[in-house]
């Protein structure tokens, strides 16, 4: 499970062209590494998922050559042990020479053999303009380009109104509307605050009629924006920062050990090769 947030400015000449903040929700028993750019393509950054037969795939990356993707689960009560891996959708995105939308029509089309999720692109161009489009496979829209603004994307299909989707757009809202007077440092740090907020948003009776028994559990814990059981919990926090003249300010939060609460901070900077 994840949860994101994003404000999506296209070409700016003087704002952030992206802003986006993400939070990792994952049973800590699962392996993953931390975001880095790929030892066999230094063009892309993300952190990998290392569960034996999911190799490679991921939640969240971006590349210098201007493509950005980013994949949540959509909360079903059965998973199918048999569905496609969707932690593949992300890199085979960022490694093929496609545009968001033509990608995602395409995974439309076999969309009935992955379990529930959720799937943005982002395509910079400083020609073209850019393009951010997303698809669901438990919606019966089609892949869509969206407008400019400001949207929030969890368990259940953009801009579902749960409770705690609801409270945390609220806070990312305030935060973008003072972005343009703080620096990137601080704009990040401010983001971070807000995606490890703990506050229950309750009562939860969306999140547990999709949910049911799958999520019940836990169902008081997924109400925060920062999830921490005994299993699992947020592991990982993500900012990302597209300014007008394609600089990249990627920060990740990722938790090292859950029994003592720590914590690695790293970030990355770059230029979009567009």
């Amino acid at each position: 499970m994840c949860i994101i947030f994003f404000h999506f400015n296209p070409n700016s000449a003087s704002a952030y062209r992206l802003i986006l903040a993400a939070n990792r929700d994952e049973f800590y028993s699962r392996p993953s590494k931390p975001a880095d750019f790929w030892a066999n393509n230094g063009n892309i950054l993300s952190g990998l998922d290392m569960e034996k037969g999911r190799e490679g795939g991921t939640w969240l990356g971006i590349s210098k050559k201007g493509k950005c993707a980013a994949l949540t689960n959509y909360l079903q009560p059965v998973i199918n042990m048999d569905a496609l891996g969707r932690g593949y959708l992300v890199p085979n995105f960022l490694t093929q020479d496609m545009d968001g939308l033509t990608y995602l029509k395409k995974i439309s089309l076999e969309g009935h053999l992955y379990n529930g999720f959720n799937l943005l692109t982002v395509d910079f161009s400083n020609t073209k303009g850019d393009m951010m489009c997303y698809y669901g496979n438990r919606s019966d829209q089609e892949p869509r380009v969206l407008d400019p603004g400001i949207y929030g994307l969890c368990n259940s299909l953009l801009d579902t109104p749960w409770k705690k989707l609801v409270n945390g757009k609220k806070l990312f809202t305030e935060t973008i509307k003072k972005s343009c007077a703080l620096s990137p440092e601080n704009l990040t740090q401010e983001l971070l605050n807000m995606l490890n907020n703990e506050e229950y948003q309750l009562p939860v009776t969306d999140i547990e009629e999709q949910g049911q028994d799958f999520i019940r559990p836990i169902l008081e814990e997924f109400s925060a924006l920062f999830i921490r059981t005994s299993f699992y919990g947020t592991r990982t926090n993500t900012v990302i920062l597209v300014d007008a003249k394609g600089h990249v300010t990627f920060t990740e939060r990722c938790l090292l050990k859950p029994d003592t609460n720590q914590w690695k901070v790293s970030s990355y900077q770059f230029e979009l090769e567009t």
